[in-house]
């Protein structure tokens, strides 16, 4: 899955145990609505470097797999977490994203003021929704 917004937090790694490291930075999606939506992402393992290269400020588009998982407490207690894990994170230039670029005169959806499109490079995605 991918979408285009602007980086509005980037937050220090955070080391969990000697073999896994975790990083989170925010991105607001739809800057220019009334109801901008600030989605907070995950990067892992070698990957908590990727934000480094992008100021506060600056538009990117974030590829990222969406995970979610239940958890039983001792007490029975069924709860649901998810997780959005960016494993990828491009500079959107002059307001157009890479895929945009090749050749498509789309504007964004921050141009348009059209909700964000998240889309899915999987064929086989067996999300019920």
């Amino acid at each position: 899955m991918e979408v285009i917004g602007i980086i509005k937090a980037k937050f220090d790694t955070q080391v969990v145990s000697e073999r896994f490291k975790k990083r989170d930075f925010v991105l607001t999606v739809e800057p220019g609505s009334p109801y901008p939506q600030h989605v907070s992402f995950q990067l892992v393992q070698d990957k908590v470097s990727l934000v480094d290269n992008f100021a506060i400020g600056e538009e990117v588009k974030v590829l990222f797999n969406l995970k979610g998982r239940e958890w039983v407490s001792p007490q029975g207690e069924t709860k649901y977490f998810n997780t959005i894990d960016a494993w990828r994170i491009e500079k959107v230039s002059s307001g157009h994203s890479s895929a945009s670029s090749n050749n498509h005169s789309q504007p964004s959806s921050m141009e348009t003021g059209a909700p964000p499109v998240f889309t899915s490079n999987s064929v086989d995605d067996d999300l019920p929704f």
